[in-house]
């Protein structure tokens, strides 16, 4: 009784059917094909390595799986939280950028995420979700989508930009474009793959047009050589698991600004995760546990810190993707 009411997914075997091993197993390579790109896109949204992205989705997976309530709940790197990541450990990194120290502080920040939603869920607080509005959630979300649209224009265009804040970031973007400094290449490719998402959303939306758009990207990418065309490529990633580590700040002055960003990271993830679980419980007629949901988040937060990570929260759209695909339970993930 006690391994199971603290280990969801041991209780989750025990009554797994073997009837359910197909269905999870198409929507564990559908999600992959999802999740490795968008995983290594996300990194990159937060400052941080593309493989660091990989690493996070290996590990956040098993712990969620482990402890989280959902039977079918998707969490990973999230578009969301690429900003707040970022805002959280560049005032701290300063001019000593070196990506071994931006991996430990986004590191870090994963373990004081999850250790603040386990003790948050042990001190029963998994109804704060609830108190805020739904107005409040919608204007967030939105003004964090403009956010993320200006920030990353200069990206689809191919040139980046040094400004800082939501205006100068669009003055920046624009004097970039007057100024000649768009990539052709780079442009068609995000337009194209952005053409491709819109209209299957519109006309064949089973087909998942994210998916769709990378192979073909990968393909262009092969077939026409696109490196020697100005457009920046990921490159070879390290080969392997990812390591135990044990992340370390260099000064304990740096911890009051991690914890302040981690506590706005858990508020959003917790959010986020009991709005989402709330959508697909309705569907499936399970009930929602949102302790319990906080220790599956805090866990797979955890997780993915001590194996070079970064906070992760729940994905509505990959969750709804596992789905479509046909998933039954965490094994999925």
């Amino acid at each position: 009784m006690t391994v199971s009411r603290w280990l969801p997914g041991a209780r989750l075997l025990a009554s797994y059917r073997i009837s359910w091993v197909r269905r999870d197993v198409v929507a564990g390579i559908v999600l992959s094909t999802l999740l490795v790109p968008q995983g290594m896109a996300y990194a990159q949204l937060a400052g941080l390595a593309a493989i660091t992205g990989l690493y996070t989705m290996i590990l956040c997976l098993i712990g969620y799986a482990a402890f989280g309530p959902s039977r079918i709940l998707v969490l990973g790197p999230d578009s969301s939280l690429g900003p707040m990541i970022a805002a959280s450990i560049l005032p701290i990194l300063g001019s000593n950028g070196s990506p071994e120290r931006t991996i430990a502080l986004a590191s870090m920040l994963a373990l004081i995420v999850g250790a603040i939603m386990i003790v948050a869920a042990i001190a029963k607080l998994g109804f704060v979700a609830d108190l805020l509005s739904k107005p409040t959630q919608i204007g967030y979300m939105n003004g964090l989508a403009l956010t993320i649209l200006i920030g990353q224009l200069p990206k689809l265009f191919g040139f980046s930009v040094s400004a800082n804040g939501l205006i100068n970031e669009a003055y920046a973007f624009v004097h970039g474009l007057a100024s000649g400094e768009a990539v052709g290449a780079a442009a068609a490719i995000g337009l194209v793959s952005l053409g491709l998402i819109l209209a299957l959303g519109r006309w064949l939306p089973r087909i998942p047009g994210v998916l769709v758009a990378v192979v073909v990207t990968i393909a262009a990418s092969a077939a026409l050589d696109l490196a020697d065309h100005g457009i920046s490529l990921v490159g070879t990633l390290p080969k392997g698991f990812p390591p135990l580590t044990v992340p370390s700040i260099e000064s304990v002055s740096d911890l009051p600004l991690l914890i302040a960003g981690a506590l706005g990271i858990a508020l959003v993830a917790l959010t986020d995760t009991i709005s989402t679980a709330s959508s697909f419980a309705t569907r499936t007629g399970q009930e929602i546990d949102g302790n319990g949901e906080m220790i599956g988040i805090g866990v797979a937060n955890v997780a993915a810190g001590f194996f070079q990570g970064f906070p992760v929260s729940t994905s509505g759209s990959r969750t709804a993707v596992a789905e479509q695909a046909g998933a039954k339970t965490q094994v999925t993930g």
